[in-house]
């Protein structure tokens, strides 16, 4: 079969097969953004808040994305549009000095996208749905797609009042709190600390649509799975690549390809 058609680079040899007729998501409107997001609270340990207490600065280590809570709204004077509302849990880590104490706390970054959406009414019913009735599908659904920030900058403040804060008035998800090894001081405190960190994100909004598209072959896998028998370990040594690489150096790294990757 030299003349099927794999998945790549489509070649002028290649034949549409037929016109194929699929259910899929189709993207309406899409956003990128990268966020330099300055000064966010982070709420520490209870552990991490005493070592806050005695420290004079700290330095940024890491930060992670936990989640990310995902609304959608329609915009009543813009038919077809939509606010997405996200909202990032972040996991920080820091430390202090001196001492070199690590630090964890959490920060919450709110950030609202306009985008379109189109409109759509249609009532959806499935044998996969158990449910009897089926609600009518009016909203799009909303994808984000995020990775960790770098974290830029942090900073110890002295705090001027206790005032109440934002998260005390907010519910933070249980699994977020279960991620960390020790309950989160949510309230006030004199010590506070801050983080700048950077966020690259993209936002769209999707909807269940049939598309017409160009088929040219069954997408049938070419590579066999590797693999041997527990009782047989040389037989899965034999497929093993000698390193000709590890005794001798190459002239080039471009396209080198691993030697325990298998044959």
């Amino acid at each position: 079969m030299a003349d099927r058609v794999v998945p790549g680079p489509v070649t002028q040899e290649a034949v549409i097969r037929e016109a194929v007729s699929i259910n899929t998501r189709k993207i309406f409107d899409s956003c990128r953004d990268k966020d330099c997001i300055d000064d966010l609270r982070v709420y520490p340990t209870v552990t991490s808040q005493s070592y806050i207490e005695n420290a004079l600065s700290i330095r940024p280590r890491s930060a992670e994305l936990l989640y990310c809570a995902v609304n959608v709204e329609p915009i009543s004077f813009n038919r077809g549009y939509y606010t997405v509302d996200c909202t990032y849990f972040y996991r920080l880590t820091g430390e202090t000095f001196p001492n070199g104490q690590t630090v964890q706390g959490l920060a919450v970054f709110d950030k609202r996208a306009m985008l379109f959406g189109s409109e759509g009414s249609v009532k959806t019913f499935s044998s996969e749905d158990d449910s009897p009735t089926a609600e009518a599908v009016e909203m799009p659904i909303a994808v984000v797609n995020s990775v960790d920030p770098i974290a830029l900058h942090m900073k110890l403040v002295d705090a001027d009042c206790l005032c109440p804060t934002e998260l005390e008035q907010r519910a933070i998800p249980g699994f977020i709190a279960d991620a960390f090894p020790e309950p989160l001081v949510l309230t006030d405190t004199a010590r506070r600390w801050y983080a700048t960190i950077g966020q690259f994100s993209i936002i769209r909004l999707e909807r269940d649509t049939q598309l017409l598209i160009p088929a040219y072959e069954y997408s049938l896998p070419d590579k066999e799975c590797p693999g041997a028998s527990e009782d047989d370990p040389c037989e899965l040594f034999s497929r093993i690549r000698f390193p000709v690489e590890e005794f001798f150096p190459p002239n080039s790294v471009e396209n080198c390809e691993d030697y325990r990757s298998m044959v």
